[in-house]
C-alpha cells in the first residue's frame, strides 16, 4: 500500500472509530513556566513563577487560554478556574538535568538527560577559542564572557565594526554564540563560522547549541536581526520525531524546532522568525493534507521578553497569542488535537537574565477530545511525547501517556 493511500485509509479509520487523532499540533510557548519546581532552590530559582508573576503585574486578558483550563491548573490572578473548561489541563515537571531550550524540547521527544549540557560561566577555554580563531581565519575575537545578547553588542559592537573581530559569548545556558554586524561579516560567512564552531565543539565539548546572532545599525543604535540560526548537537536517534518519520508520518516543524533536533526526523521545516510567523505557519500547516505531528515554537516569549526581563512585553505577547487561538482552532479538523506547553521558565520579574527551573503548563484541546480532564502534575515532559507516540501506534522509552484520558471513545 502506498504512503498516500495508507494515510487516507488510516485517517478514514480514525474518523470511523473516534479513537485516535489524525494530527497533533504541539505548540511550545518558549519559556512560559508556571511556578517553581521543588528543586528550584538548587538552581538559584526559588520563588520563580513566569506566568504567575506576569498575571500579577496587571489584568492580562487570556480568555481562550482560560477556556482551555489555564486557570484550573493552579490559582492564577485574573484567570479564575472554570467549572467546565473546553480543554484538559495540568502541568509538567522537567525531569532532565537542565533548564534550557534543548533539554526541554528533547525531553518532550522522550530524551531524558541525566547529565546537563556544559556551561561556561568564565568563558570558553583558550584551546577552544584558539582553534576557532585558526579554523575560521578571523583576526581574533571579542568578548568570550557570559552576557546578554543585546547588551554585548551595545558594549562591543563599535569595536567589532572597527576591527572585524566577531563577538563570541555565552550565557547561563549551554551556548556558543557569535554576534556579527551583517555589513561587516556577511550572513553566509557568519553561518560558515558557526558550522566550524559546531565541529570544533563536537570534538571535546558537547555544547547544546551554537547560535549565529547577526545585527545591524550604528554605534548607540545596534539591533539584532531575525537572521539568527541555531546549530544544535544532534539528539539520540531514539526520539519521537525520528520514530514518527520512520513510520512514514509527517513531522512538520515550525520556527526553531528543526534546528533544536538538528533536523533529525523532520519531514518539513517551515521558517518562522517570531511569534506571529509561527502562528501563521501553524495555521498554514493545519490547512494542508498531512497526517502526523505539527510542532511549533513561539520564540518571542523567551528571546524578547524573558531574557530581557520585559514583563509588560511578555504580557502583551501572551494576549496576542491568546487572541490568535480562534484562528488556529478554525484551521483544525474534527480529528485534530492541540497541545500547548512550554520548555522551561523564564520569569521576567526574576533577577538576572537566565531561564528559571519551573513546571510548565499543559493544555490539551480538540474538537473530538474529552473536555475538562484534570491531567494533574506529570513527572516529566516526556509524557507529552509518549502520548503523541501512542496516538500513532509507537512506543518511546520514556514517559507515561495520557492519551486514554483525553480520547472521546
Amino acid at each position: 500500500m502506498s504512503n498516500e493511500i495508507w494515510k487516507i485509509f488510516f485517517s478514514t479509520q480514525q474518523m470511523i472509530n473516534h479513537k485516535n487523532f489524525n494530527r497533533i499540533a504541539l505548540i511550545v510557548l518558549d519559556g512560559a513556566g508556571i511556578g517553581a519546581m521543588p528543586d528550584a532552590p538548587e538552581w538559584g530559582d526559588a520563588g520563580s513563577d513566569t506566568l504567575g508573576h506576569i498575571l500579577q503585574s496587571r489584568a492580562v486578558r487570556l480568555p481562550n487560554l482560560q477556556r482551555y483550563g489555564l486557570g484550573n491548573v493552579r490559582p492564577l490572578q485574573n484567570v479564575p478556574p472554570l467549572a467546565q473548561p473546553d480543554g484538559s489541563y495540568g502541568r509538567c515537571a522537567l525531569k532532565s538535568n537542565g533548564k534550557d531550550t534543548t533539554t526541554g524540547h528533547w525531553e518532550m521527544a522522550g530524551i531524558i538527560l541525566e547529565q546537563a549540557f556544559p556551561t561556561y560561566p568564565n568563558g570558553f577555554p583558550p584551546a577552544v577559542i584558539d582553534r576557532f580563531v585558526a579554523e575560521t581565519d578571523v583576526p581574533g575575537i571579542l568578548g568570550n564572557i557570559p552576557a546578554s545578547g543585546t547588551e554585548i553588542i551595545k558594549d562591543l559592537g563599535a569595536e567589532h565594526v572597527k576591527t572585524g573581530r566577531p563577538i563570541v559569548y555565552t550565557s547561563a545556558d549551554s551556548v556558543f554564540q557569535i554576534a556579527a554586524h551583517e555589513e561587516v561579516i556577511p550572513l553566509d560567512r557568519l553561518y560558515e563560522m558557526c558550522e566550524k564552531a559546531r565541529r570544533i565543539l563536537d570534538r571535546e565539548h558537547r555544547v547544546g547549541r551554537v547560535i549565529a546572532r547577526p545585527f545591524l545599525g550604528n554605534p548607540g543604535n545596534f539591533y539584532r536581526t531575525e537572521n539568527r540560526h541555531d546549530y544544535a548537537v544532534p539528539p539520540p536517534r531514539e526520539n519521537l520525531l525520528a520514530a514518527l518519520k520512520d513510520e512514514s508520518l509527517d513531522v512538520v516543524c515550525i520556527g526553531k524546532i528543526a534546528s533544536i533536533y538538528d533536523s533529525v526526523g523532520v519531514t518539513e521545516d517551515l521558517a518562522a522568525k517570531n511569534n506571529q510567523q509561527s502562528i501563521d505557519q501553524t495555521i498554514h500547516a493545519l490547512q494542508q493534507n498531512t497526517h502526523g505531528l505539527i510542532f511549533s515554537n513561539l520564540v518571542d516569549f523567551d528571546m524578547l521578553y524573558g531574557h530581557r526581563r520585559d514583563t509588560e512585553g511578555y504580557a502583551r505577547a501572551l494576549e496576542h497569542f491568546d487572541a490568535s487561538l480562534p484562528a488556529i482552532e478554525a484551521a483544525m479538523r474534527a480529528d485534530d488535537l492541540m497541545i500547548i506547553t512550554a520548555d522551561h521558565g523564564n520569569d521576567p520579574t526574576f533577577p538576572g537574565s537566565d531561564h528559571t527551573r519551573e513546571y510548565v503548563p499543559l493544555l490539551v484541546y480538540g474538537k473530538s477530545a474529552r473536555r475538562g480532564v484534570n491531567l494533574g502534575t506529570r513527572v516529566s515532559l516526556s509524557d507529552i511525547g509518549q502520548t503523541i507516540a501512542e496516538n500513532f501506534g509507537i512506543r518511546l522509552t520514556a514517559g507515561e501517556s495520557f492519551l486514554a484520558q483525553i480520547k472521546d471513545v
